[in-house]
Protein backbone atom coordinates (compact mmCIF):
# COMPACT_ATOMS: atom_id res chain seq x y z
CA UNK A 1 0.00 0.00 0.00
CA UNK A 2 1.45 3.37 -0.98
CA UNK A 3 1.30 6.53 1.06
CA UNK A 4 -1.45 8.90 0.01
CA UNK A 5 -0.12 11.93 -1.75
CA UNK A 6 0.24 14.89 0.58
CA UNK A 7 -0.56 18.35 -0.71
CA UNK A 8 1.92 21.11 0.06
CA UNK A 9 1.92 24.79 -0.68
CA UNK A 10 4.83 26.00 -2.78
CA UNK A 11 6.41 27.56 0.32
CA UNK A 12 6.04 24.31 2.28
CA UNK A 13 7.60 22.33 -0.55
CA UNK A 14 10.57 24.68 -0.82
CA UNK A 15 11.06 24.63 2.97
CA UNK A 16 11.00 20.80 3.01
CA UNK A 17 13.36 20.65 0.03
CA UNK A 18 15.86 22.98 1.73
CA UNK A 19 15.60 21.11 5.03
CA UNK A 20 16.33 17.83 3.25
CA UNK A 21 19.18 19.38 1.26
CA UNK A 22 20.69 20.82 4.43
CA UNK A 23 20.53 17.42 6.15
CA UNK A 24 22.25 15.81 3.16
CA UNK A 25 24.89 18.55 3.18
CA UNK A 26 25.62 17.96 6.86
CA UNK A 27 25.71 14.17 6.45
CA UNK A 28 27.69 13.84 3.24
CA UNK A 29 28.94 17.19 2.02
CA UNK A 30 28.14 18.93 -1.24
CA UNK A 31 28.39 15.73 -3.29
CA UNK A 32 25.46 14.26 -1.33
CA UNK A 33 23.13 17.13 -2.26
CA UNK A 34 21.55 15.68 -5.39
CA UNK A 35 18.06 16.37 -6.75
CA UNK A 36 17.18 12.67 -6.60
CA UNK A 37 18.36 12.32 -2.98
CA UNK A 38 16.46 15.43 -1.92
CA UNK A 39 13.32 14.21 -3.69
CA UNK A 40 13.56 10.84 -1.95
CA UNK A 41 13.94 12.51 1.45
CA UNK A 42 10.96 14.76 0.93
CA UNK A 43 8.83 12.08 -0.73
CA UNK A 44 8.32 13.93 -4.00
CA UNK A 45 9.51 13.42 -7.56
CA UNK A 46 12.71 14.78 -9.06
CA UNK A 47 10.50 16.87 -11.34
CA UNK A 48 8.84 18.45 -8.30
CA UNK A 49 12.24 19.46 -6.89
CA UNK A 50 13.15 20.94 -10.27
CA UNK A 51 9.82 22.75 -10.43
CA UNK A 52 10.25 24.34 -7.00
CA UNK A 53 13.97 25.15 -6.97
CA UNK A 54 15.35 24.36 -10.42
CA UNK A 55 18.49 22.46 -11.40
CA UNK A 56 21.05 21.05 -8.98
CA UNK A 57 23.10 24.23 -9.28
CA UNK A 58 20.02 26.31 -8.46
CA UNK A 59 19.30 23.96 -5.55
CA UNK A 60 22.83 24.55 -4.21
CA UNK A 61 22.41 28.33 -4.59
CA UNK A 62 19.05 28.17 -2.80
CA UNK A 63 20.70 26.14 -0.06
CA UNK A 64 23.49 28.72 0.23
CA UNK A 65 20.93 31.54 0.51
CA UNK A 66 19.08 29.45 3.11
CA UNK A 67 22.32 29.03 5.06
CA UNK A 68 23.08 32.72 4.68
CA UNK A 69 19.72 33.58 6.24
CA UNK A 70 20.50 31.23 9.12
CA UNK A 71 23.95 32.74 9.57
CA UNK A 72 22.54 36.28 9.44
CA UNK A 73 19.79 35.43 11.96
CA UNK A 74 22.30 33.71 14.23
CA UNK A 75 24.73 36.61 14.03
CA UNK A 76 21.96 39.14 14.72
CA UNK A 77 20.81 37.15 17.72
CA UNK A 78 24.35 36.67 19.04
CA UNK A 79 25.22 40.32 18.38
CA UNK A 80 22.11 41.42 20.30
CA UNK A 81 23.02 39.08 23.18
CA UNK A 82 26.61 40.33 23.07
CA UNK A 83 25.45 43.96 23.12
CA UNK A 84 23.19 43.23 26.11
CA UNK A 85 25.98 41.39 27.91
CA UNK A 86 24.00 38.13 27.79
CA UNK A 87 26.75 36.10 26.10
CA UNK A 88 30.45 36.10 25.48
CA UNK A 89 32.30 36.41 22.19
CA UNK A 90 33.19 32.71 22.28
CA UNK A 91 29.49 31.84 21.91
CA UNK A 92 29.35 33.86 18.69
CA UNK A 93 32.55 32.29 17.36
CA UNK A 94 31.36 28.75 18.20
CA UNK A 95 27.95 29.29 16.58
CA UNK A 96 29.51 30.51 13.34
CA UNK A 97 32.19 27.83 13.35
CA UNK A 98 29.62 25.08 13.95
CA UNK A 99 27.52 26.25 11.01
CA UNK A 100 30.53 26.26 8.70
CA UNK A 101 31.55 22.80 9.93
CA UNK A 102 28.00 21.62 9.23
CA UNK A 103 28.77 21.79 5.51
CA UNK A 104 28.28 25.44 4.63
CA UNK A 105 32.01 26.12 4.26
CA UNK A 106 32.26 23.28 1.75
CA UNK A 107 29.14 24.51 -0.06
CA UNK A 108 30.46 28.06 -0.28
CA UNK A 109 33.81 26.82 -1.54
CA UNK A 110 32.22 24.57 -4.18
CA UNK A 111 29.97 27.34 -5.48
CA UNK A 112 32.83 29.86 -5.58
CA UNK A 113 34.93 27.35 -7.48
CA UNK A 114 32.06 26.94 -9.97
CA UNK A 115 32.03 30.69 -10.60
CA UNK A 116 29.41 31.99 -8.16
CA UNK A 117 30.22 35.35 -6.52
CA UNK A 118 28.33 36.99 -3.70
CA UNK A 119 27.13 40.54 -3.93
CA UNK A 120 28.56 41.75 -0.63
CA UNK A 121 25.56 41.18 1.61
CA UNK A 122 27.07 42.57 4.81
CA UNK A 123 26.42 39.28 6.57
CA UNK A 124 28.70 40.21 9.49
CA UNK A 125 27.60 43.86 9.73
CA UNK A 126 25.70 43.45 13.02
CA UNK A 127 28.67 41.75 14.66
CA UNK A 128 31.04 44.42 13.34
CA UNK A 129 28.78 47.17 14.72
CA UNK A 130 28.54 45.63 18.19
CA UNK A 131 32.25 44.89 18.44
CA UNK A 132 33.17 48.32 17.15
CA UNK A 133 30.89 49.98 19.72
CA UNK A 134 32.71 48.08 22.48
CA UNK A 135 36.14 49.30 21.47
CA UNK A 136 37.71 51.81 23.81
CA UNK A 137 37.79 55.49 22.88
CA UNK A 138 39.28 56.89 20.78
CA UNK A 139 38.07 54.22 18.38
CA UNK A 140 39.96 53.58 15.17
CA UNK A 141 38.14 53.67 11.86
CA UNK A 142 35.42 50.99 11.61
CA UNK A 143 37.34 49.35 8.75
CA UNK A 144 39.87 48.18 11.35
CA UNK A 145 37.07 46.27 13.10
CA UNK A 146 35.81 44.97 9.76
CA UNK A 147 39.29 43.63 8.97
CA UNK A 148 39.47 41.82 12.32
CA UNK A 149 36.03 40.21 11.83
CA UNK A 150 36.93 39.30 8.22
CA UNK A 151 40.09 37.57 9.47
CA UNK A 152 38.04 35.64 12.02
CA UNK A 153 35.47 34.66 9.39
CA UNK A 154 38.18 33.53 6.96
CA UNK A 155 39.81 31.47 9.68
CA UNK A 156 36.56 29.74 10.62
CA UNK A 157 35.81 28.98 6.96
CA UNK A 158 39.31 27.63 6.37
CA UNK A 159 39.26 25.68 9.62
CA UNK A 160 36.05 23.92 8.58
CA UNK A 161 37.76 22.85 5.36
CA UNK A 162 41.39 22.27 6.41
CA UNK A 163 41.62 22.66 10.17
CA UNK A 164 43.23 19.39 11.18
CA UNK A 165 45.82 19.40 8.42
CA UNK A 166 46.66 23.07 9.06
CA UNK A 167 47.30 22.37 12.70
CA UNK A 168 49.37 19.26 11.91
CA UNK A 169 51.47 21.33 9.49
CA UNK A 170 52.48 23.57 12.38
CA UNK A 171 53.42 20.66 14.61
CA UNK A 172 50.44 20.79 16.94
CA UNK A 173 49.90 17.40 18.50
CA UNK A 174 46.13 17.60 18.33
CA UNK A 175 44.93 17.83 14.75
CA UNK A 176 41.35 17.92 15.98
CA UNK A 177 41.81 20.96 18.21
CA UNK A 178 39.20 23.11 16.49
CA UNK A 179 37.84 24.34 19.81
CA UNK A 180 41.34 25.36 20.93
CA UNK A 181 41.81 27.21 17.65
CA UNK A 182 38.49 29.01 18.12
CA UNK A 183 39.45 30.04 21.64
CA UNK A 184 42.74 31.38 20.32
CA UNK A 185 40.80 33.46 17.79
CA UNK A 186 38.50 34.79 20.52
CA UNK A 187 41.54 35.91 22.51
CA UNK A 188 43.23 37.39 19.43
CA UNK A 189 40.07 39.28 18.48
CA UNK A 190 39.64 40.66 21.99
CA UNK A 191 43.28 41.73 22.07
CA UNK A 192 43.18 43.25 18.59
CA UNK A 193 40.00 45.20 19.33
CA UNK A 194 40.93 46.06 22.91
CA UNK A 195 37.70 44.65 24.32
CA UNK A 196 37.14 42.47 27.37
CA UNK A 197 34.17 40.36 26.32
Amino acid sequence: MTEPRRRRTADQAVAEILTAAEALLTEGGVAAVQVRAVAARVGITDAAVNYHVGTREQLLLALLRHGGKQIRAGIRSCAADLAAGDCDLDVVVDALGDLYEGGYAELLYALRKAGWRDRGTGLMADLVDVLHSRRPEPRPDIDDTRLAVAALNQSLLADALLGGSSRRATGLASASGGREQRQWWVGALRCSLGIEN
